[in-house]
């Protein structure tokens, strides 16, 4: 894609600016860190643009409070004070972190992943947010809590002008078929490959 001109222009009736004003399903997968991270740096850009934006982390605990939430809320102050950027809801449910699952029954982790999966259908329903940023979601998926096919066509036919990114590791292939934007984080080199674990402002 030189200087952002797309390789081909599909024959599909449409105009460039109805071609490029589409919501997109984005997809953050790979074994390597950054999916998270690069999800919120999206949020960020739509805060910006004034875009409403619905956070829901599917696997980190709601008891585990990481930094891009206390920044995301800072924002939707600044949005309620001020009217700048746009307003921000943070969904958190279940237990664990990242691809570990934690203690606890399958029936309560699986019952709380389908649960928060319910609330994205409801709000895409109602056309609640701009950018849905689905955190942590491939797990429940890969783990079989939540039905793919169902995540697929829900997307697939959601109303209005509304984004939606999901990360996480092992995406499936009927949700990265579907996709119009995936990436695969893969590792060169990590701190953790000389002893060196996680910190404050770079993991959470």
């Amino acid at each position: 894609m030189p200087q952002g001109k797309p390789a081909t222009v599909p024959d599909d009736g449409l105009t460039t600016r109805q071609r490029r004003n589409r919501p997109l399903t984005v997809v953050h997968t790979g074994t390597m860190k950054g999916k998270s991270t690069a999800a919120f740096g999206l949020a960020l850009r739509c805060w910006t643009a004034g875009v409403p934006i619905g956070v829901f982390q599917f696997v980190k605990s709601a008891k585990w409070r990481v930094g891009e939430e206390t920044a995301f809320a800072a924002l939707d102050r600044t949005h309620r004070e001020t009217g700048q950027g746009a307003p921000v809801t943070w969904h958190k449910m279940g237990e664990g972190w990242s691809w570990i699952q934690r203690p606890g029954t399958q029936a309560d982790h699986a019952a709380d992943a389908l649960e928060g999966w319910r609330q994205v259908q409801r709000d895409l329903a109602a056309e609640r947010h701009g950018l849905y940023v689905l955190d942590e979601f491939t797990y429940p998926m890969a783990w079989g809590w939540v039905d793919t096919a169902e995540v697929v066509a829900t997307l697939r036919d959601r109303p209005g002008f509304q984004h939606v990114v999901i990360t996480g590791r092992n995406a499936p292939a009927e949700l990265v078929g579907a996709a119009d934007l995936v990436t695969e984080m893969t590792k060169v080199k990590h701190p953790m490959d000389t002893g060196q674990k996680g910190q404050r402002g770079i993991e959470w």
